[in-house]
């Protein structure tokens, strides 16, 4: 009777599993990018949300301010004095790289835009791409 493995079976082995992960990681990467990606968006997505709520809620002037790096809502409290409400972290936080940045929206007191104009944001990381595109009234829509 034999027991264990020869060294010749094992190296077998290890050669199998070896090329079987080369062949996942790339899939895994893709992946990986997309999840990012989508994070990305959705974040951005949700600052515009949360901007257009606090509006309403405080019944005044909110500015969303949005930079790669950055998401800022602030509250106005006059012409020349705002308040920081919310604070979070841009696409460039997920290595995303984003076009249409910086990028200022204004909601009113109703949480409906001001002095917008229709905005598209681009993410991109590797192979993964997913727009944001704001609306002059200050709809948001992800594709």
């Amino acid at each position: 009777m034999r027991r264990g493995v020869s060294l010749l079976e094992l190296l077998l082995v290890l050669v199998v599993a070896g090329l079987l992960a080369a062949l996942a990681l790339p899939g895994i990467g893709a992946l990986h990018d997309r999840l990012q990606t989508d994070a990305a968006a959705r974040a951005l997505v949700a600052a515009h949300l949360r901007a257009r709520f606090i509006a309403i809620a405080e019944q005044r002037v909110v500015v969303l301010e949005l930079t790669p790096a950055r998401l800022a809502i602030r509250a106005v409290e006059s012409p020349v004095d705002t308040v920081l409400r919310w604070e979070g972290g841009g696409p460039a936080v997920e290595d995303v790289l984003v076009t249409g940045m910086p990028h200022q929206a204004a909601f009113g007191p109703g949480g409906v835009g001001m002095g917008l104009a229709n905005a598209t944001f681009v993410l991109r990381r590797g192979g993964a791409v997913r727009q944001v595109i704001v609306s002059r009234y200050g709809r948001v829509r992800l594709q």
